[in-house]
């Protein structure tokens, strides 16, 4: 049988996401649902078929054959060419220390009295492969992959050793142009199976700022890299600074990734999560696509929140984190996983954006883990009691 024991068995809900994938993915009907996850003994065989629980249902004699045959089928639909060679993913160079975590790329510096990190991403100094031949001969060290899989590293560092960091500061470093043309390059060569992956790579990164349970500052000043593919890390972010500088040149810039290539897990662009899908100012950001902005220009095509000078900068940046620290950290997951992904939903918005902070709570409840709740007493053979009050 297939069960989602945990309501009646232990008075929570089923891992992350099961409600949801129960009805988004399988698509099972709303009153077999009902009776599914409350039910401890599982639905099975024909009627677990019927109500699209399962795929097939296919006797023990006939189990291996049928799974080889329907794996069969599936490596059919491959685009990935057969005689290509795949490229082997080393163990990242990484210097951890008390100060942080440390990579080519990329670099974490943890402020533990602030409960703050900097996370900064590097461009490299150059194009260095422009072909989809070159760029397979680069393979791992090929920089978009490279910093893709540091900085996934970082932020799943970050995230589970860091608990208590609750604001992230979110910086580049490198020429804007230089991120740009390799922009272009991805985009010239997505159809390389190589390069499609890594594309997928970029995605699930960034989809993995988008769903973190953390504050995001970006912090746009001059030397900084915002462009391209490096600015989704901008428009990923809760509120973006952007240093209207009188001595040296800040800027963001817009390419083709900017437009569709790396989703947010709601299959939005960010800029079309940020406008509401609005036409109107989508347009006016698109026309605008290769260019290099200047604060001002940022601001009025709302790209960024604030541009304050040189006087007022270090002020406002510092206040703005002050005041974000103080909050309830409880609170600020709630608010952030409803504001990020506007109005548009899915089953992974739904389990990444809300149900795991709504879960966690219902966990942490008397009624599971107080001393007669469900998870308390579950294997004791004593009968949980609960507070019937409904919320």
């Amino acid at each position: 049988s297939v069960s989602l024991p945990e309501v009646p068995l232990l008075g929570v809900l089923p891992g992350t996401g099961g409600l949801t994938r129960v009805t988004d993915k399988r698509k099972v009907r709303r009153d077999h649902a009902d009776i599914f996850c409350t039910i401890s003994e599982g639905v099975r065989g024909q009627r677990a078929k019927d109500w699209r629980l399962v795929d097939d249902v296919v006797k023990a004699q006939q189990f291996g054959e049928h799974i080889a045959q329907r794996a069969a089928d599936l490596a059919k639909g491959s685009i990935r060419p057969a005689q290509a060679k795949g490229v082997t993913l080393p163990v990242l160079e990484r210097t951890v220390d008390e100060t942080g975590y440390h990579y080519e790329f990329v670099d974490a510096a943890i402020d533990a009295a602030g409960r703050t990190v900097t996370l900064t991403v590097r461009a490299p100094a150059a194009v260095t492969a422009k072909t989809a031949a070159e760029i397979e001969a680069e393979g791992a060290n090929w920089w978009p992959l490279k910093m893709a899989r540091e900085l996934d590293d970082a932020i799943l560092n970050l995230r589970t050793n860091h608990l208590d960091i609750g604001l992230w500061q979110l910086r580049t470093e490198g020429d804007a142009r230089v991120v740009m043309d390799i922009d272009a390059t991805i985009v010239g060569n997505q159809d390389n199976w190589f390069v499609r992956e890594t594309l997928g790579m970029l995605r699930r990164t960034l989809a993995r700022i988008d769903v973190s349970s953390r504050s995001l500052y970006a912090l746009i000043e001059p030397g900084s890299c915002f462009a391209g593919t490096l600015l989704e890390i901008a428009l990923a972010a809760d509120r973006s600074f952007m240093l209207d500088a009188t001595d040296a040149p800040n800027a963001i810039g817009l390419s083709a990734m900017n437009f569709g290539p790396l989703p947010m897990v709601n299959g939005l662009s960010r800029i079309a999560a940020r406008f509401y899908q609005e036409e109107a100012p989508i347009a006016a950001v698109k026309a605008r696509d290769g260019s290099l902005l200047t604060a001002a220009e940022a601001f009025e095509l709302g790209l960024v929140t604030s541009i304050p000078d040189d006087l007022d900068w270090a002020d406002e940046v510092r206040i703005a984190v002050e005041e974000r620290a103080a909050l309830s950290p409880d609170a600020l997951t709630g608010l952030e996983a409803n504001l990020r992904f506007g109005i548009t939903e899915t089953m992974n918005t739904r389990i990444f954006g809300r149900l795991s902070a709504w879960q966690n709570w219902i966990f942490i409840r008397p009624n599971a883990v107080g001393a007669n709740g469900a998870l308390k007493l579950f294997g004791s053979g004593k009968k949980a009691q609960f507070d019937w009050n409904r919320v």
